[in-house]
Formats: structure tokens, C-alpha cells, sequence
């Protein structure tokens, strides 16, 4: 109950929004083929990004125990690709819905949730 709570005002100042922004750019990079495990990676986060509260967000290799394309030297070239391209202004959007949550005390926990995103937002593939 406290996580649905917690998920019901996430989205109200600012969770919502920023799914949004997640979906709008796993579409961008859908609309091409090179673009396909980009999209993939903003899908799960814009995913987690709407429900936040009640759930955690790990590494894959972490989960399966074996390292894979997206774990490897790749993933860190994708990530590089992904901070240029779609990155930075996911992740300032981020940090931004934050300064506004950290503003009154109250809003606190919610601004950490952004800042934790922000984090992901900067490398999300693996």
C-alpha cells in the first residue's frame, strides 16, 4: 500500500512526465533499425521510470550471472552512443524534477528517486 502511495504522488510531480520522455525517446531510436537496443533499454526504464516505488533497478549480468553484449566493452560504446544522443537531456530532466521535489521536505524521498534515475539515465544499456 505504501508503495502504490508512494507511486500515486511520483506521478503527479514529475514521474509521469518523465516516462513520457522516456517513451517519446525509445520511439526516436525505434524508428530506425540501429537504433532497436537503444529503445529496448529507454522501454524497460520508462517502464520503471512510472512505477518506481516497491521495485529495484540492477545490473542484467547482476540477474542472470553471466555477462552478455550489453554487460561487455559494447555496452560501454552503446552507453557512450546513448549519452550523446538522448542521455544528457533525460537525464537534466531528471535532475530538475528533483531540485523541484527537494524543495520542501516533504518531497525529499521522491527527489532521491529522480537523482537514482538521472544515474541510470546516463548508462542504461546492461
Amino acid at each position: 500500500m505504501l508503495s502504490f502511495l508512494g507511486n500515486v504522488i511520483w506521478w503527479l510531480i514529475g514521474g509521469a512526465f518523465m516516462a513520457l520522455g522516456w517513451l517519446f525517446a525509445g520511439c526516436i531510436f525505434a524508428i530506425s533499425i540501429i537504433g532497436l537496443p537503444w529503445a529496448r533499454s529507454a522501454f524497460v526504464i520508462a517502464g520503471f521510470s512510472l512505477l518506481p516505488f516497491g521495485r529495484v533497478l540492477v545490473r542484467r549480468d547482476m540477474v542472470t550471472g553471466q555477462p552478455d553484449i550489453g554487460t561487455s566493452d559494447w555496452g560501454l560504446v552503446g552507453n557512450i552512443i546513448w549519452f550523446v544522443f538522448a542521455g544528457w537531456w533525460l537525464a537534466l530532466g531528471h535532475i530538475l524534477s528533483a531540485l523541484g521535489c527537494f524543495i520542501t521536505i516533504i518531497g525529499i524521498p521522491w527527489g532521491w528517486q529522480h537523482l537514482k534515475l538521472a544515474a541510470a539515465t546516463l548508462a542504461p544499456i546492461g
